[in-house]
């Protein structure tokens, strides 16, 4: 675990920082041997040297993005798509049921070596 991303969720606001530690654990969980660190100011997870996944805490959300998400089919009120689709996302509000097991199978396929 990297120092500078724990430093970075302890900084959230209250509500956040489970959220973003359950996010960071089920990374480490679903991926083995993931990389983390921060950049650009956020925790990215990289696996096999590109990136994987991002947490992005702001005033009032917690958001997760994944890479390689193509294929991955946008599902209304849950995962969104960015840019041109490659990369999905999920905004976490504050008293939000997260569904993290959706998350990591979502992880788990874009970081499966068939993508």
């Amino acid at each position: 675990m990297n120092d500078e991303v724990t430093q970075y969720i302890n900084k959230t606001t209250p509500w956040q920082v489970p959220v973003c530690e359950r996010l960071r654990a089920m990374v480490h969980e679903t991926v083995p041997g993931i990389e983390e660190r921060l950049q650009y100011g956020k925790p990215h997870f990289l696996h096999e040297g590109e990136h994987a996944a991002v947490i992005a805490a702001t005033r009032n959300k917690v958001s997760f993005m994944v890479f390689n998400a193509t294929d991955v089919p946008v599902v209304k009120g849950f995962l969104r798509a960015l840019g041109g689709g490659e990369r999905k996302c999920v905004d976490i509000l504050e008293g939000q049921e997260i569904d993290f097991d959706a998350l990591a199978d979502v992880l788990r396929k874009t970081t499966s070596p068939s993508r």
